[in-house]
């Protein structure tokens, strides 16, 4: 692992974690967990099996991020067992259990009273994408700009399994289209960073969606699909958010939830360091 740069000590990592891996199942353990590449972290110069979620929280101390919340589904106790309270990682690590079972964006809200003073980088621990710094950009452009959301756009070959973003030419976003299943949009948004202001934004719309979701199952009517995270930042736009994006052309990420894109990601990184 590459040390940090400069430190962000009031950015806080937020590492979702509470997924079933359904269209892996099943699996000897929980999806974060399986081996992909191999990297060295001793000084004997042996290689070690390097995990999914190990890539991102490499990427959040290539920022200079040393904290990080991991927020988990009952049952997968073998996250904090691996990982422990980070200190292999030089990171600072604390776990959280799910409440809400009803996206992801309740699942991060599980860290509202942690994180509601801080910046938060979110990363996604079964999603590899490079460049591998690419959380600095989005930190230094916040900071030049005091955008309350910046997210780090990534080419996307498949539109209908991703959050697609227009922006305009000055890299504001102006919408985003969940999983379309047809669009000219080329990038998807794979991480992010916001200010508290999102944070409590998030916070509010979710606690008014939930006594939506309550009245509807009141009345026995058809329940919407799950909320996504990027259905609250768009309403976060509607409401008057300052969104931007920081688009990496030449970037990649690979998603590891199909048997065939944790093959490709084998193949990509599974002799690294070998």
């Amino acid at each position: 692992m590459s040390g940090p740069g400069k430190k962000y000590g009031d950015v806080i990592g937020l590492v979702p974690a509470a997924g079933q891996a359904s269209r892996l199942s099943p699996l000897p353990c929980s999806k974060e967990l399986i081996p992909v590449g191999f990297h060295s972290c001793d000084n004997s110069g042996r290689s070690f099996p390097k995990v999914a979620a190990h890539f991102l929280f490499e990427r959040l101390r290539r920022a200079g991020i040393s904290k990080a919340y991991v927020i988990l589904r009952k049952g997968k106790w073998d996250i904090p067992a691996y990982f422990g309270d980070g200190s292999s990682l030089g990171m600072d690590i604390a776990y959280l259990i799910m409440g809400l079972p009803y996206g992801t964006p309740y699942t991060l809200d599980q860290a509202w009273p942690f994180i509601r003073n801080a910046r938060v980088a979110l990363g996604f621990p079964d999603i590899i994408f490079e460049p591998d710094n690419a959380f600095v950009p989005l930190l230094e452009h916040q900071e030049q700009t005091g955008a309350d959301v910046v997210l780090g756009l990534f080419p996307s070959g498949q539109p209908d399994k991703m959050d697609m973003v227009e922006t305009d030419v000055q890299g504001k976003v102006l919408r985003i289209v969940i999983k379309p299943k047809q669009t000219k949009l080329k990038y998807s948004w794979m991480i992010a960073l916001w200010t508290p202001k999102f944070t409590a934004f998030m916070h509010h719309y979710l606690a008014q969606v939930v006594e939506q979701v309550k009245a509807a199952q009141a009345d026995k009517k058809a329940m919407k699909r799950e909320l996504y995270l990027g259905d609250v930042i768009q309403a976060g736009l509607a409401s008057g958010l300052r969104v931007e994006a920081k688009r990496f052309s030449n970037g990649s990420c690979i998603d590891l939830g199909t048997p065939a894109d944790l093959a490709q990601a084998i193949v990509d990184y599974g002799t690294s360091r070998l």
